[in-house]
């Protein structure tokens, strides 16, 4: 069973910075799609940045050019460098395994291609 744990989260005013990282233990040899997905109070989870096994990344348009989505295989964490931080990015954060083989091609892939997930980390941006 692949474990994941996120950590980083934190209380910011708008224009800071955070680093969240996701710690990956029992992963398996399959090629595999990792993300970051936020969920604010009384929404729908939803994809925020992705990247492949392959290296390719993808970002929900909201966080394009201020966040960057990175995996090193050889600690075996995953992170989301969150910069000029804005009070709608307040949420909750989960990163998230493919569950399956997977390879990022045109968009972010869905939620129903992860089956794996962390319990989260609160990142909080004041005005």
């Amino acid at each position: 069973q692949v474990h994941l744990v996120e950590s980083g989260g934190g209380a910011v005013q708008a224009g800071g910075s955070l680093r969240l990282s996701c710690a990956v233990s029992n992963n398996f040899k399959v090629s595999a799609c990792w993300g970051w997905f936020r969920q604010a109070p009384g929404k729908d989870r939803k994809a925020v940045a992705a990247i492949d096994d392959y290296g390719t990344t993808m970002y929900a348009e909201s966080v394009k050019g201020r966040f960057l989505v990175s995996r090193d295989r050889a600690e075996n964490t995953l992170g989301l460098r969150m910069n000029s931080l804005r009070p709608e990015d307040t949420a909750m954060y989960y990163c998230a395994r493919s569950m399956l083989y997977c390879v990022i091609t045109e968009r972010l892939p869905p939620r129903s291609e992860y089956g794996y997930w962390g319990q989260g980390t609160q990142v909080t941006v004041s005005p």
